[in-house]
């Protein structure tokens, strides 16, 4: 019985727990590590160091204290990586760097490490902090996501079998690793079984394969300009010649040309506009497909849509975004706001939700399309694959924004779901980044932030669903759930 006794214990971690200063300091080591590798950086390594130190702040703290290491871990994240929104309203900026700092308190106050093997519960945890971030405030805000900082390191393989949420479990699962050489009694077995968790997603990724239908010759228009204006104060028609003059520069005939979003802004319909007629002539000369994001104001609202014209010049479909930003394109709970503050002047209209399937058929096959904040959500990717999208399109607008922050973010979601779904991205932005991302994840083209650009290439085209693109995100979300209650039920029989 004691040899019985001393084997079930041999992944119970031994050392009691570090006092409450150091625990502190290193849940302040651990948020600055994630947002040093945060974007723009993308340092792959941050991530799971940091969850290896959050591992050592966790252990043997009882809720209280893992609510606190939670709550100092996400006043550095958050603090830091949020201060763009900063430019905008130093309220809004507090309020969502308070909301996700509470978010990532409770979900580590899940993780029971005061039980036996609880500390492998903490991946489990910050899976399901991203996926609540996707969820949550406003319809969802994953800025930034932990899992970002992977595109360029080994666990981004494992993202066509289990979307982005795997690719993070991954990371963390390495982490806890990591420290597990400290804490279990016994841990060349513990890691070497971590190990093979880890890595085992990431091998069964690299096989995962979908197939080539044919390429495109596409070209993706920046028109360039100034940066850090907000709509109100510029003049709708300066974006739309800029971008045009690029789209103008065109030579030879591509099958397919892609402008950014809010190109061309009308009161009422696109059709009959002068931004049609511009657009007609511009796809007859190429003979080519030409997608343009349009701005129709419609009374106290307007719709924001990504229209594609045929090489006839021929209007041929239309997506409307669905998924708004909050206090970008609309004002959750406007009355109240503006009782209290101008700043809703800055958003005078709401935009109008769109329905209808994220997809465009097109002359030279059916084009997925999400429009700007939607490539951070992959449910909206997957969407648009699973009808059909042999290829992913995204109109985007990151003007705004002073700090390359935001287009950086961009870029990171557009290699996330050429990953996820084994499709290459084209996004196309009036001041960047502009960018094509093959469905290996791999950058090929990137514009200059500010300048114009056109960018030109032969990009292939894919059939098939990636095993994510078939299952979403539940799969993981369950075994995540498992994670975490595995030890306590665990801790209650013994």
């Amino acid at each position: 019985m004691p040899q019985l006794i001393r084997r079930r214990t041999e992944l119970v971690p031994s050392r009691p727990a570090l006092p409450v200063p150091l625990s502190l300091a290193l849940a302040v080591l651990a948020g600055g590590l994630w947002a040093l590798g945060a974007s723009p950086r993308e340092w792959w390594p941050l991530l799971p160091l940091g969850a290896a130190v959050l591992t050592f702040a966790l252990h043997d703290r009882t809720v209280r204290g893992r609510l606190l290491v939670g709550a100092v871990a996400g006043a550095v994240l958050y603090g830091t990586t949020l201060g763009w929104i900063g430019g905008f309203a130093l309220a809004g900026y507090l309020a969502i760097a308070l909301v996700e700092t509470l978010m990532l308190a409770v979900a580590l106050a899940l993780v029971p490490t005061t039980r036996p093997v609880g500390i492998w519960a903490l991946p489990g945890a910050l899976v399901l902090l991203e996926a609540a971030q996707t969820r949550f405030p406003f319809d969802g805000f994953p800025l930034p996501a932990l899992v970002h900082s992977q595109l360029d390191g080994p666990f981004a393989w494992a993202a066509p079998l289990g979307g982005s949420l795997l690719v993070t479990a991954c990371a963390a699962t390495a982490g806890v690793a990591l420290a597990a050489l400290v804490l279990a009694r016994r841990p060349a077995r513990v890691v070497a079984a971590a190990l093979v968790v880890a890595a085992l997603p990431v091998a069964v990724g690299t096989l995962v394969d979908t197939t080539d239908s044919g390429t495109l010759d596409v070209a993706v228009v920046q028109g360039g300009g100034p940066r850090g204006l907000r709509a109100v104060f510029t003049d709708p028609q300066d974006t739309t010649d800029r971008q045009f003059a690029v789209a103008e520069l065109i030579s030879g005939s591509p099958d397919l040309v892609v402008l950014p979003e809010t190109v061309i802004s009308v009161t009422g319909t696109v059709a009959g506009s002068a931004g049609d007629l511009r657009t007609a002539e511009l796809a007859r000369r190429l003979g080519a497909s030409v997608v343009v994001g349009v701005v129709e104001n419609q009374g106290t609202g307007f719709r924001n849509a990504a229209v594609l014209w045929g090489p006839d010049g021929e209007i041929l479909g239309r997506y409307e975004k669905e998924h708004r930003v909050p206090f970008g394109e609309y004002i959750p709970g406007r009355e109240l706001l503006e009782r209290v503050t101008d700043l809703t002047a800055l958003v005078p209209r709401d935009a109008i939700p769109g329905e209808g399937t994220a997809l465009l058929d097109s002359p030279v096959g059916p084009l997925g399309v999400v429009i700007s904040y939607e490539v951070l959500f992959a449910d909206r990717v997957r969407e648009a694959v699973t009808a059909g999208g042999e290829i992913v399109l995204v109109p985007t607008n990151a003007a705004s924004y002073v700090t390359e922050d935001v287009p950086a973010i961009e870029v990171a979601g557009a290699r996330m779901r050429a990953l996820e779904f084994g499709r290459t991205v084209l996004q196309s932005a009036p001041t960047g980044s502009s960018v094509i991302v093959l469905p290996d994840g791999r950058v090929v083209e990137q514009s200059v932030l500010g300048d114009p650009a056109l960018l030109r290439a032969d990009v292939p085209l894919r059939t098939g669903l990636t095993p994510y693109a078939r299952t979403g995100d539940l799969p993981v979300l369950l075994l995540a759930a498992l994670a975490l209650l595995l030890p306590v039920l665990r801790g209650r029989r013994r």
